[in-house]
Formats: structure tokens, C-alpha cells, sequence
């Protein structure tokens, strides 16, 4: 382990700091200091993997993937974070985005290789069989749902987003 600088307060993985210690950590990352956006890293990793591989269907190398690209789109648009909300619902907000942009390009990949039909949402996630018998485990059931009711339900039931934020990220009608 590296050692900690002047100041640098020390927390255990994922435990959610308290408001004034992650702002502090925020503006000292804003600077520059990787050693403080380590922390908001260690802080809220575990919550925005959990989001992102729900929201891939258990998939967790494509999970892997948009963690790390929130996380990269978070340290570029620091400067973007006003403070107005926890640090950790933008950034919550911001891995949802992340994942749902993935999720419209591998879309329109999957429209641009075949006929757009009802397979376009089956194979938009990889080459799972998803009309296979559901598990008894909820993970898997949540993993085998088309991919717009598998957003909608995360964000909605596990995730706690309203109708309309839902509706305004995905670009769905909110019905």
C-alpha cells in the first residue's frame, strides 16, 4: 500500500463517508490529487459495480467495463459536480448514464447486423439464452428479463429512481 499524505483521511472499502469528508475529497481530486479521488473510489466502487452489472445482465466483464468508464467520465467531469446532491448520486447518476449509452450502441450494432425484430433486445446482451426457465435466485431472474424491463426494473425497484427520471435517462415514455 502507498502511503497516505498530509491529510489524507483513511476509510474502509466502500463505507460511504461522511458529506464534509467527501467534498474535501472531491475538491482535492478537482485538483488533481489521485490519492483523493482513490478514496471517492474506494467509497462508492462497490454500489456503481453493483448498478452496472444488474443493469449488463450479470455480466461481469461488461460490468468491469462501465465501472471503469464512470469512473473515468467522473475524474474528466469533476469540475461538473456542484455539490447540490451527495457525491456519490452524481455519480450514481452518472454510471447509469454510462450504462445506458452502452447499452443504445450495442442496439444499434445488433440493428445494423440483422432485421430489427424481437430479437434485437434479446441479443442487445450477448449471447445468453434469455428465454430460458427462470432461476430461483433473483440475480439470475433479473438477468434473463428483455433489456428495457431489466433497466426499468433496477433503476426502479432496486435503485429507487422515480417514473419520470427513468423515463428522461432511458428515453422510454414513461408508461
Amino acid at each position: 500500500p502507498r502511503p497516505m499524505e498530509p491529510g489524507e483521511e483513511k476509510g474502509p472499502v466502500g463505507a460511504p463517508p461522511d458529506r464534509e469528508t467527501e467534498l474535501r475529497w472531491v475538491e482535492r481530486a478537482r485538483a488533481g490529487n489521485m490519492a483523493a479521488f482513490e478514496q471517492l473510489y474506494r467509497a462508492h466502487s462497490g454500489r456503481i459495480h453493483a448498478l452496472c452489472w444488474r443493469l449488463a445482465g450479470g455480466d461481469h466483464a461488461l460490468a468491469e467495463d462501465l465501472v471503469q468508464e464512470a469512473f473515468v467520465r467522473a475524474w474528466s467531469k469533476l469540475d461538473l459536480f456542484e455539490g447540490r446532491s451527495a457525491f456519490g448520486t452524481w455519480l450514481h447518476r452518472l454510471a447509469a448514464n454510462v450504462a445506458l449509452s452502452d447499452r443504445r450502441l450495442r442496439v444499434r450494432r445488433v440493428e445494423r447486423e440483422r432485421p430489427a425484430d424481437e430479437t434485437v433486445e434479446r441479443t442487445a446482451i450477448g449471447a445468453r439464452d434469455v428465454t430460458s426457465p427462470l432461476a430461483t435466485d433473483l440475480e439470475q431472474a433479473i438477468a434473463r428479463l428483455p433489456e428495457r424491463a431489466r433497466t426499468v426494473l433496477v433503476l426502479y425497484d432496486i435503485e429507487g429512481y422515480r417514473h419520470q427520471e427513468i423515463a428522461d435517462l432511458t428515453g422510454m415514455a414513461e408508461g
